[in-house]
């Protein structure tokens, strides 16, 4: 399957571009900052801590900046002050630099990737949207897979000096990101909504519309079975089964197929509210049946043990690819589109939330109670009960300082893109 032709499709080739860098990176990072930079693991876990704080209270800031500055130029200048964070981390040592670059990482990639949503859904016409962020979900995955093999070459050499290319190819690869990016067309310019009573909404009013901070509750919840799957499966399975550790590798492998086969066709129906309720209830629900799965495998060691580990990476894969279909579309449909930006970052709050709490507090849950995993699949089902009332209420309430503008139940269809 390939991309419309046209801007989908190169679309599809930044995102193949950024995550080869990003990936060789995130593969090796943990080495690198270990023996590199010569921090501890505690060091390394308190510093990305950190970067998820700093990411989560610059969310809404830098979307407003956003605003101000432009997608594409936001989206180009976050790219590029990336790269030039990692061009210098060879000559990082200790956990006071790690911070400071880490920090600065954190806050130009929370800028680069509400310029990147705010962009990308202004270019391309609605009834395509779901599918041309399908297509570079993919080609992501595809990255990540290629960059990571590289990393592994990388890693084979046991060398400080040859550590350092991880950090540095990544930061090439994030400024070929930005001066691609900076090529791509420029976006139709984006009319402002009249003003209501006459004034200028305030730069925290995001903060006073409820139905959208409770949807990006219900976001941030969904968004758990990243951690299940990255994070608490893999210590599952090292702490509470007999399964060669191996098989964590061959599970990630699934995971990796089906995203990057599936991620399209999974996405059909995203292009509409009932569509999008769908495809989340869906997605919860999938990883609600995969928690007392799991629960199952505790102490085992055979076939049937790996098959229903395999089963339960399936469910959460598949959860992750409908709820990020639901999720492109809310992202698309319900921001206001000259505030865009600031609204973006206000429901991707969740997920930096749940980046932070999620895995220590789904360990605790799964690996030291023995109730734990239901309570897990309690909060998938939770999510799949109470998304559809939820998800109506923010896209027919009026954003503060907006006019109401009601989410129909289907897309309206528009000129296709060539």
């Amino acid at each position: 399957m390939i991309p419309d032709r046209g801007l989908p499709r190169s679309l599809a080739l930044q995102s193949l571009l950024f995550s080869l860098g990003s990936g060789m990176f995130l593969t090796g990072s943990a080495v690198y900052f270990t023996e590199v930079v010569g921090l501890t693991a505690i060091q390394i876990g308190i510093g990305f801590s950190i970067a998820g704080g700093l990411s989560l209270l610059f969310s809404v800031p830098m979307g407003a900046l956003v605003d101000r500055v432009g997608a594409q130029r936001s989206w180009m200048l976050g790219a590029l002050a990336e790269g030039a964070v990692f061009a210098v981390y060879p000559l990082v040592k200790g956990f006071t630099g790690f911070l400071v670059a880490l920090s600065f990482i954190a806050v130009a990639q929370v800028f680069a990737q509400a310029g990147r949503g705010a962009y990308t859904i202004a270019v391309i016409p609605p009834e395509i949207r779901v599918r041309t962020q399908a297509f570079m979900r993919s080609a992501l995955n595809v990255g990540f897979t290629v960059g990571a093999g590289m990393s592994a070459i990388v890693l084979a050499f046991h060398s400080h000096s040859v550590l350092n290319i991880l950090v540095i190819s990544n930061a090439i690869g994030l400024v070929v990101n930005g001066l691609f990016v900076s090529r791509l067309p420029k976006a139709p310019p984006i009319e402002r909504a009249p003003l209501v009573d006459g004034r200028k909404p305030s730069r925290i009013a995001v903060f006073r519309d409820r139905p959208i901070l409770a949807l990006t509750g219900l976001l941030g919840a969904a968004m758990l079975y990243g951690t299940v799957f990255a994070e608490v499966i893999p210590l599952w399975i090292i702490n509470r089964t007999e399964v060669p550790k191996p098989v964590i590798g061959a599970l990630f492998t699934i995971n990796t197929i089906m995203a990057v086969l599936l991620q399209v066709p999974a996405s059909r129906g995203a292009d509409s509210m009932p569509g999008a309720i769908r495809l989340m209830r869906w997605g919860a629900l999938a990883t609600m049946a995969a928690c007392p799965l799991v629960l199952f495998t505790s102490g085992g060691s055979g076939w049937l043990t790996i098959g229903v580990l395999a089963v339960c990476v399936a469910l959460v894969t598949m959860t992750e690819l409908w709820v990020s279909s639901a999720m492109w579309y809310l992202f698309s449909e319900i921001p206001p589109p000259d505030r865009r930006g600031e609204y973006l970052g206000a429901m991707r709050m969740g997920g930096a939330a749940q980046a932070m709490v999620g895995p220590a507090a789904l360990t605790f849950l799964a690996l030291h109670t023995g109730w734990g995993w239901w309570l897990i699949g309690g909060v998938f089902g939770l999510v799949a009960l109470v998304a559809g009332p939820l998800m109506w209420w923010a896209a027919n309430s009026p954003r503060p300082g907006v006019p109401v503008i009601p989410v129909v139940a289907a897309a309206t269809p528009t000129p296709t893109l060539r």
